[in-house]
């Protein structure tokens, strides 16, 4: 096979199958990386590369599928799978940028040229939404590429002239400045800290809602939490105030957009299905209308600033990831259901909605608590922390044996504290050292542990106990009482049988937060008949 006979590929294209995922990538790479290396007639090698979008994108998809779920360390076998993708990903990106530059030469392309940016720029996009994916750190280097491809667009005048796109599932038509909008929104929406199937419908919501966002490169208003973007710096958009005014700044507005999202939420509260609002079939209503509300203030407003100012820290965290660990080094023992005997009288009044009935305290031997943590499998992760504020940590560490997720609960003993707190996995990041890089929002409160059972309305069909945990009320950070139960727990106006230091039942009221193993409920004990 001559890969660089552009007659020959194209009908190499038309062949393929992809049913062998890693041969068809194989192949492709070769098609494109060989004819970026001899690069054939400008209208040619376009031809090639717009016959090989789909199917690259289809092969793309499937194999970024091996690592997409979990944070993808530097050493871990699939980090060759996903170098393979960053290096099509890339191939794509400067084999457009070869037809651009060819096109200036010969001018054989004039009327391509809105096209061939908006392809520049998708593809520049890509190669970092795949870091994305993968949880890892962006490469030196990254945000100047992207930026260099729209500045290049700007200059040319076609950065905002819509070109037929195939791959746009929504629009199927885009811009270059839509294209690199789109980037900008996922970074603007935390993409480390969202789950693999979050990820997935924020990059489509993400081409959806980009032409409702621009870019200036002047703004009325130059408030300091509003969103600019430096086109000379290596990173996305910031809060105004960090950014120094020049003329590679730009200022973004998404004011439109966030009118816009008000309205797809008024109409999935009225029952319209996100299908039809463009945001995919593969979408409950729900967690459509949920995940989008989260991205409300970030895409359509501008950034909230911190609500607790980070300060510079030192030292270890202990962590314990384990649901039953958590209540063994919260405890200092193993969790043991109540019997039948301690179960006997169910007391309920309103001073237990504080959670403020407790046993006396007494020191842990914090030695003799790990030791026996060990022996029952039950052993912590010690995590150097780099930051940290009053609502939580940034830390990171060798995660041997450890695997976290997102939103997952664990317990955390921070540098200076004796106390397990709760707290949830934030966000998750490899650095290309090895690092796994983390932050974890800590639940206001001492938490105390707890046996719990979900009561059925069939008397005998009652839930063994599980351990649970109780969080007091914190009124200076307007924390009210709650439990934290294993996910999956919280139906409204349900009952609950807990058992603390007096057993009673309480009714669900409202679902505070959940994630991947937990969900945190406000309760309101139930009053005895008299």
């Amino acid at each position: 096979m001559d890969y660089r006979n552009p007659a020959a590929c194209l009908d190499l294209l038309r062949r393929l199958h992809p049913t062998n995922v890693d041969e068809t990538h194989s192949i492709l790479s070769r098609v494109i990386s060989t004819l970026q290396s001899y690069p054939p007639a400008a209208n040619q090698h376009l031809e090639v590369l717009e016959s090989a979008r789909p199917i690259v994108a289809f092969v793309q998809g499937e194999i970024s599928k091996r690592y997409a779920a979990h944070p993808l360390p530097p050493d871990s076998s699939e980090n060759e799978t996903l170098l393979k993708a960053v290096g099509l990903w890339r191939d794509m990106a400067r084999s457009y940028t070869r037809v651009i530059l060819a096109d200036a030469i010969d001018s054989g392309l004039t009327e391509n040229m809105p096209q061939l940016f908006q392809r520049q720029l998708h593809y520049n996009a890509q190669l970092l939404l795949e870091y994305f994916r993968a949880r890892r750190s962006l490469p030196a280097g990254a945000w100047t590429d992207l930026h260099a491809a729209y500045s290049a667009a700007e200059r040319n005048n076609v950065a905002r002239t819509r070109v037929a796109d195939s791959l746009n599932e929504v629009w199927k038509a885009q811009s270059a400045a839509e294209a690199y909008v789109a980037l900008l929104l996922v970074d603007l929406s935390n993409p480390y800290g969202r789950t693999q199937r979050e990820l997935t419908w924020i990059t489509r919501w993400a081409q959806r809602f980009a032409p409702y966002c621009t870019l200036d490169t002047s703004s009325a208003e130059s408030k300091p939490l509003r969103y600019g973007l430096d086109l000379s710096a290596d990173h996305g958009v910031r809060p105004l105030g960090l950014l120094t005014a020049s003329e590679s700044l730009r200022y973004f507005d998404g004011n439109r957009l966030a009118s816009h999202i008000q309205g797809v939420l008024q109409q999935l509260k009225r029952g319209v299905s996100p299908a039809s609002l463009g945001l995919g079939d593969d979408c409950a209503a729900r967690e459509a209308g949920k995940l989008l509300l989260s991205l409300y203030r970030p895409w359509g407003l501008a950034s909230a600033g911190r609500r607790f100012a980070r300060r510079g820290a030192r030292g270890s965290l202990e962590m314990v990831a384990d649901w039953d660990a958590i209540a063994f080094h919260i405890n200092g023992r193993a969790f043991t259901a109540p019997t039948a005997r301690t179960v006997s009288t169910i007391r309920n009044d309103m001073a237990l909605l504080t959670f403020g009935e407790r046993a006396n305290e007494v020191t842990p031997d914090r030695a003799k608590i790990r030791e026996n943590a060990e022996r029952l499998g039950y052993a912590s992760y010690h995590w150097e922390v780099i930051d940290q504020s009053v609502g939580g940590f940034r830390i990171r560490c060798h995660p041997e044996g450890l695997r976290l997720d997102h939103h997952q609960l664990v317990g955390i003993r921070p540098p200076d504290g004796e106390q397990i707190l709760l707290a949830r996995v934030s966000w998750l990041m490899f650095r290309a050292d090895g690092l796994l890089e983390a932050g974890l929002y800590t639940m206001p409160g001492i938490p105390s542990v707890a046996a719990a059972r979900q009561i059925s309305a069939h008397a005998n069909a009652r839930s063994p106990y599980l351990p649970c945990f109780l969080l007091p009320a914190v009124p200076a950070l307007k924390s009210e009482a709650s439990i934290v139960t294993p996910g999956g727990w919280y139906q409204a106006e349900r009952v609950l049988e807990i058992h603390a230091d007096r057993p009673y039942q309480a009714r669900m009221t409202a679902q505070v937060a959940s994630g991947t193993n937990y969900d945190q409920i406000n309760v309101t004990p139930l009053q005895r008949a008299r």
